[in-house]
């Protein structure tokens, strides 16, 4: 489902990630684990096609995003830590827009839209304007949004941060049951345990470079996730499972 081939990207003299290799199947929720600027968001924006590589490939379900990148994006959604939603829209006129740009047709947005409403309780906030939403709401609204139009690639970072436990359960849920269908969820996490529980496969990265992957019993081995990555990332040094 994707493919991370020798991905090096720069900002100036500073290498933000160096020559990242991964590859996530379908029906996998793949963690991605690291310390703030250790180069997980930069590699999700290049698996969006936001950011472009310095060096290397990334193939979506057998695409290049760099050959291919309108065909790549109608079949994945990103979350983004903060997500940036437009404030003078009402909730439901920003689902409408994103289910207009995924070409999603008018019977089959609505019945999607209610259906995620209801499961994350936002049925009744949604002739409010966005600019009125907490960040709990705003992160919801962001969520049905990337479901909505079914893609077969999620990329989410840091997507619990911000819902209730209800929230974070739910989703936690929706996400096992869209990997169930064939589908595939590349995310990053600061919350180890829920990675732990969660997760088919981890990649824990360090300054850019990553420093083992693989499965979450062979990234802990007998350990908790928690005490193997704090060991990892004070070695600085490992191995790709």
């Amino acid at each position: 489902m994707l493919r991370i081939e020798h991905y090096t990207k720069r900002f100036g003299d500073t290498v933000a990630v160096h020559d990242l290799s991964l590859h996530i199947a379908p029906g996998e929720i793949y963690g991605f684990i690291g310390h703030n600027g250790a180069g997980k968001t930069t590699t999700l924006k290049a698996c969006a096609g936001i950011l472009a590589p310095d060096e290397g490939e990334i193939y979506i379900n057998g695409l290049s995003i760099r050959e291919n990148p309108l065909a790549v994006k109608k079949i994945i959604a990103y979350l983004p830590d903060n997500p940036e939603l437009y404030p003078f829209l009402t909730g439901i006129k920003y689902l409408q827009f994103i289910a207009d740009v995924f070409a999603i047709p008018a019977d089959v947005r609505s019945e999607r839209i209610a259906t995620l409403a209801e499961k994350f309780e936002l049925t009744g906030a949604l002739a409010q304007q966005v600019s009125g939403y907490s960040h709990g709401m705003k992160q919801r609204l962001a969520l049905i949004a990337a479901f909505m139009h079914e893609p077969r690639l999620i990329l989410m970072d840091e997507p619990f941060v911000g819902l209730d436990p209800q929230a974070s359960h739910l989703l936690k849920t929706m996400m096992r049951e869209h990997c169930e269908r064939g589908g595939a969820i590349f995310f990053s996490t600061h919350v180890l345990d829920v990675a732990e529980r969660l997760c088919d496969k981890i990649a824990i990265i360090k300054h850019g470079e990553l420093l083992r992957a693989g499965t979450t019993e062979e990234v802990k081995g007998d350990e908790s996730l928690e005490d193997a990555f704090l060991e990892l990332v004070d070695e600085g040094a490992g191995s790709e499972g």
